[in-house]
């Protein structure tokens, strides 16, 4: 091979190896700074269960580009649950990458005794009014029971899994939930063994490994330069016309003819059901739109 060649196929290598790895190196932004996301106002946490919490929020709000926000409250004021929320969203302009952005924002009222779960603009396309109220009713046992930090990692792990699994339209009835749900009740127990639900995103698994991401973009790299290096010696110009008889030919042609197209439509029904949850989404007075559920415990 010659030695412009072989420069030529190795920059083209380098080139397809970056192109390929570099969707899926995390790229590092201001989100990378740890943030206080555990807000214990109320102060049912210790400090060990607070540092513990938020540094399992800013992990998975990193991942998600979406700030997963836990904030207890004795509500002096004896506010509802959701103008708490979106008070909180007005005034302190929560946000992954900017004031006023991605966020999920947990509100638990120990006035009213109500746990509120809201979300702003990507945690309100991901976290939808139904998977809020899963969120909840997961939750809601925990929470009476004071189990709070256990409460609070549940929330934080659901809406991870939520925020990396798009869901179909809800009004449809047809949006993914979260697996072994028990949203028809606040009451029943949860395991805490939480699936990866309809998106099987962990964060462990080694398709989110940086290596292997670089190997599986190594070997693509090496597969595309070895087709090119083998097509570099020159083109073979016969074909199959070369040495056809075409006068002695028996093949006969064939082809397909399109008739028409039948489309069949099925009514999908409506599901009404909100497990017991209520509240739903609605506009800060800042003109914030967010999906929501208020809960009981």
């Amino acid at each position: 091979m010659k030695k412009g060649t072989y420069i030529t196929l190795m920059t083209a290598f380098i080139f397809i190896v970056m192109c390929v790895a570099s969707p899926w190196i995390p790229a590092q932004s201001a989100a990378a700074v740890t943030k206080e996301l555990i807000l214990d106002e109320a102060n049912l946490l210790n400090s060990q269960e607070i540092e513990d919490l938020n540094t399992l929020a800013n992990k998975y709000s990193a991942e998600r580009e979406t700030d997963l926000i836990v904030l207890t409250t004795n509500n002096e004021e004896q506010l509802t649950d959701e103008l708490v929320t979106e008070n909180f969203y007005d005034e302190q302009a929560p946000g992954y990458d900017k004031p006023h952005g991605n966020a999920v924002i947990l509100t638990l009222d120990m006035y009213n005794r109500n746990v509120y779960v809201g979300g702003f603009y990507k945690g309100e396309d991901y976290v939808t009014n139904s998977r809020a109220d899963e969120i909840t009713a997961q939750i809601a046992p925990d929470l009476s029971d004071a189990n709070y930090s256990q409460a609070f990692e549940k929330y934080l792990t659901m809406a991870y899994e939520y925020l990396g699994d798009k869901p179909l339209d809800e009004d449809s009835g047809t949006g993914s939930t979260y697996p072994g749900s028990n949203s028809g009740s606040n009451s029943g127990s949860s395991s805490g063994n939480y699936p990866s639900g309809g998106s099987n995103a962990n964060p462990d698994h080694i398709l989110f490994n940086t290596w292997f991401q670089l190997a599986v973009s190594v070997v693509i790299g090496g597969i595309v330069v070895g087709i090119m290096a083998y097509n570099s010696g020159g083109r073979v110009t016969v074909n199959r016309a070369t040495y056809e008889d075409s006068g002695a030919s028996s093949v006969v042609d064939r082809g397909d003819r399109y008739i028409r197209t039948t489309v069949t439509k099925t009514k999908i029904e409506k599901n009404n059901n909100n497990g017991g949850g209520g509240g739903g989404g609605g506009t800060t007075s800042g003109g914030h739109s967010h999906s929501g559920s208020s809960r009981s415990f």
